[in-house]
C-alpha cells in the first residue's frame, strides 16, 4: 500500500515521483499519490467516497486534490453539494493515466506473482444475463476472474456493505452517502402480450381508446404479488390505480415473459428484454405511449474494492458497454 504517512501529508519521495501522459506543460514531476486520489475520486465521484476507498481523511484527499489542481493549473472536479463532477480535464487525465496506474497497482499489490482476487459482481438476474454476462468475454479472456450473484436490490446493497460484493448494479440508487453510485443505464417498460390475446382485445386502438379497461378479463402475469412494475405503468401511462389481481406470480422477468409468450395473459416487461419476440411477433405491444416509464439502473462499489484493479476493469467495462444493451 506504499508509505501511509507520505501518502496522508501528500509529500513526494523521489520513489514516488512520475510524469503523468499529456499533464499541461510544465507541471513537471506528479505525485504518484495524488494521481491515485485523483483517480479514486473520479471514480466515486466522491471527496468523501475517494477517502474512504483509500483509507485517508477527507480532508487529506481535498489537500492532495488541490495541491494537483495548483501543479496542473487546471481545474479538476466541480464541487458539489453531493460528490464532485469532472472538469473536461479530468476526463483527459484520466483516460490517460488510468491503465499505467492500474497495471502498477497490480504489480504492487501482488509482486508479479499469483493472481489477481475475483471480482464479486451482484444484480437483477434478467438484467445481468441479458446485457451484462455476454459481454464480459473480453474480461475474462484479460485474466478477470468473476463471481456473480444475483438477486433484489436492498438485499445485494445490504451484502455490499458487508464486503460480499465489490460491484452491485442497483434498481434504485442508494439513499445517503455512504455508498458511491453513478448512472448505469435506462430501462424502458412496455405492455405485452402473445398476438391472441392481442386480437381479444382489439389491439393497441382499443386500449388507446378505452385504456386499461380494454384489458378486463385477460389474465396478469406477474413478477410478485404485489405487482410493483405493473402499478407503476398504469400510473405513469393511464393516471389510474391498478384493481387487478395476478393470475400468475414468478419472482423472474424471463420466466414471465415466457408465461406471456404461452399465452398466459399480459404482462408488463422492459423492452430490452422482449425485443426478439417483438421482432417475431411472438409478443404484440398493446400500447406505445409517448412517455414510457423508465427505470434508471445504478452501478454501486464497495467502498476498499478498489485495491483489486480488476474491479476497476470491470466498471470501466459495465459503464462503456451497458448504455448498448
Amino acid at each position: 500500500m506504499g508509505n501511509r504517512e507520505a501518502e496522508s501529508n501528500g509529500e513526494t519521495t523521489p520513489s514516488q515521483a512520475a510524469t503523468a501522459p499529456g499533464a499541461a506543460t510544465g507541471a513537471g514531476s506528479l505525485d504518484l499519490n495524488q494521481l491515485r486520489t485523483f483517480l479514486a475520486v473520479y471514480r466515486s465521484g466522491s471527496f468523501t467516497a475517494a477517502a474512504r476507498l483509500l483509507g485517508l481523511s477527507q480532508p487529506t484527499v481535498t489537500a492532495q486534490i488541490r495541491s494537483l489542481e495548483r501543479q496542473l493549473d487546471r481545474e479538476l472536479f466541480e464541487r458539489l453539494p453531493r460528490g464532485a463532477a469532472p472538469a473536461p480535464f479530468a476526463d483527459e487525465l484520466a483516460s490517460r493515466i488510468v491503465e499505467p496506474l492500474d497495471a502498477l497497482a497490480e504489480v504492487a499489490g501482488h509482486g508479479g506473482h499469483g493472481s489477481t482476487e475475483p471480482v464479486h459482481l451482484a444484480g437483477p438476474a434478467e438484467f445481468l444475463s441479458h446485457c451484462v454476462v455476454p459481454g464480459l468475454a473480453p474480461l475474462v479472456e484479460k485474466g478477470v476472474r468473476l463471481r456473480i450473484t444475483t438477486g433484489l436490490t436492498d438485499d445485494l446493497l445490504d451484502g455490499l456493505r458487508a464486503g460480499r460484493h465489490d460491484l452491485v448494479v442497483a434498481t434504485v440508487r442508494p439513499r445517503g452517502r455512504a455508498l458511491a453510485s453513478v448512472p448505469l443505464a435506462d430501462e424502458e417498460f412496455v405492455l405485452v402480450a402473445a398476438g391472441g390475446w392481442a386480437e381479444r382485445v382489439g389491439g393497441r386502438e382499443r386500449i388507446a381508446a378505452h385504456g386499461p379497461a380494454a384489458l378486463r378479463g385477460v389474465p396478469l402475469v406477474a413478477y410478485a404479488e404485489d405487482v410493483p412494475i405493473v402499478r407503476r405503468y398504469w400510473r405513469h401511462v393511464f393516471g389510474k390505480r391498478l384493481v387487478c389481481e395476478p393470475a400468475v406470480t414468478m419472482p423472474d422477468l424471463r420466466a414471465v415473459k415466457a408465461a406471456v409468450v404461452g399465452g398466459a395473459g399480459f404482462s408488463v416487461l422492459p423492452r430490452y428484454l422482449c425485443l426478439d419476440e417483438l421482432a417475431s411477433g411472438a409478443l404484440v405491444l398493446l400500447n406505445d405511449p409517448e412517455d414510457p416509464p423508465i427505470n434508471t439502473g445504478y452501478l454501486v462499489q464497495r467502498p476498499g474494492s478498489s485495491e483489486n484493479p480488476h474491479v476497476a476493469l470491470v466498471r470501466d467495462h459495465l459503464l462503456a458497454s451497458a448504455r448498448d444493451c
